[in-house]
């Protein structure tokens, strides 16, 4: 398989690489971790609305470039590096790809261009995507019309996004989904307070939620499609943990190569050359996989996209957590320390390695997938 980027993806690459690393300094991180959303509003405007980001993967049809999986995938990589703190995973991943892949005709012409133009925040509150703990919000019929109630945890974004996308089960017993404005009446957003502030998560309440017929926007049952949606994500999380494990790496060999003990910078010591190279490697090996996986995402069926979505995942999971504790470790003291970065990363290692699957739940579903044939889990 061929790697080679070509001239345009070079550039989405070259281009994230100089803004990020001008907007999305440390600095503007912890400035936007201490603010209510967690999101840097101006750094969100500048990709949404000015330098188009949000429109890569939308069908042109919608107002998007219509790239694939692979583009998507090199912006990720370098917004996880960053630890940009933007609500880009929840909209342009989880809710784009869930109107795109489960929404009716008309709901895609009302909010993937607004979504492509950067005009619309969202979110998918999918109760396999959350917790075990999640209710599976239920859609019925009452004398009123229709009601939707149920509890979704730790749904990503979900806080600031103005877009709630939640699947939920009719009383005939398909899954449909249903767009609710964050402002609906019966609806209670809780902001949690959890390890990785960089990142933040919300629990939605429902609880007689009226709604109209309107708000149901998908043409039949889509536990299918958002089983594709879900592994999407994995590759898409992965690429994104990519960045975060290659910036652990850098962080560590810049600060050894300034630390000297014994006369010399600690980076010529052998066993720090040895650990570095240990995290080099793991690095690298999880880069074929998740560019090959997006590579491939869009001709593989059903199956083999769940078992690849899982491997990627699961192998970007413990690739990111090794980088980040060696970069705790080969930092010394400081390497708990506020001042430095290592411990962001550390966080975001651990609370991304759960989400979506830990590597523990998603081998046991490759294992499952390869001996009984079975599907890999939503786990948790």
């Amino acid at each position: 398989m061929d790697f080679a980027l070509n001239a345009d993806q070079k550039m989405t690459v070259e281009t994230a690489q100089a803004m990020l690393g001008e907007h999305s300094s440390s600095e503007r991180v912890r400035l936007a971790m201490q603010t209510e959303s967690g999101i840097d509003a101006a750094l969100w405007s500048l990709m949404a609305e000015e330098l188009g980001w949000c429109c890569l993967s939308v069908p042109e049809e919608f107002g998007g470039v219509g790239l694939g999986e692979l583009d998507l995938a090199l912006l990720l990589e370098q917004l996880g590096y960053h630890l940009s703190c933007v609500p880009f995973f929840s909209t342009v991943v989880l809710a784009a790809k869930s109107l795109e892949y489960t929404a009716a005709a008309h709901a895609q012409t009302h909010y993937l261009p607004r979504i492509a133009a950067g005009q619309l925040r969202a979110t998918l509150a999918w109760a396999p995507l959350c917790a075990k703990t999640a209710v599976e919000p239920t859609l019925r019929r009452t004398s009123a019309g229709l009601q939707l109630d149920g509890h979704i945890p730790y749904v990503l974004d979900g806080a600031s996004a103005e877009l709630l996308l939640i699947p939920a089960r009719t009383e005939e017993g398909q899954l449909c989904l249903v767009a609710l404005p964050a402002d609906a009446e019966g609806l209670k957003v809780r902001a949690l307070q959890t390890l990785d502030t960089t990142r933040r998560y919300a629990d939605l309440e429902l609880a007689q939620v009226r709604l109209s017929d309107e708000a149901v926007i998908s043409a039949g049952d889509v536990a299918p499609a958002l089983q594709k949606v879900t592994d999407l994500a994995r590759i898409l999380l992965a690429a994104e943990q990519l960045g975060g494990a290659q910036r652990c790496l850098d962080l560590t060999v810049a600060y050894t190569g300034e630390r000297v003990q014994f006369g010399r910078s600690i980076a010529s010591f052998q066993a720090i050359k040895h650990r570095c190279a240990e995290m080099m490697g793991s690095i690298e090996a999880t880069r074929s996989m998740v560019y090959g996986a997006s590579i491939m995402a869009a001709s593989l069926d059903d199956h083999s996209l769940a078992m690849e979505a899982a491997a990627v995942k699961s192998m970007a999971s413990d690739a990111y957590f090794h980088c980040a504790q060696e970069a705790i470790q080969l930092h010394g003291g400081v390497g708990f320390t506020w001042e430095y970065d290592p411990h962001l990363y550390f966080k975001r290692a651990q609370a991304s390695s759960a989400w979506l699957g830990s590597a523990d739940t998603l081998l046991a579903g490759i294992a499952a997938g390869l001996l009984d044939g079975e599907e890999v889990a939503h786990a948790s």
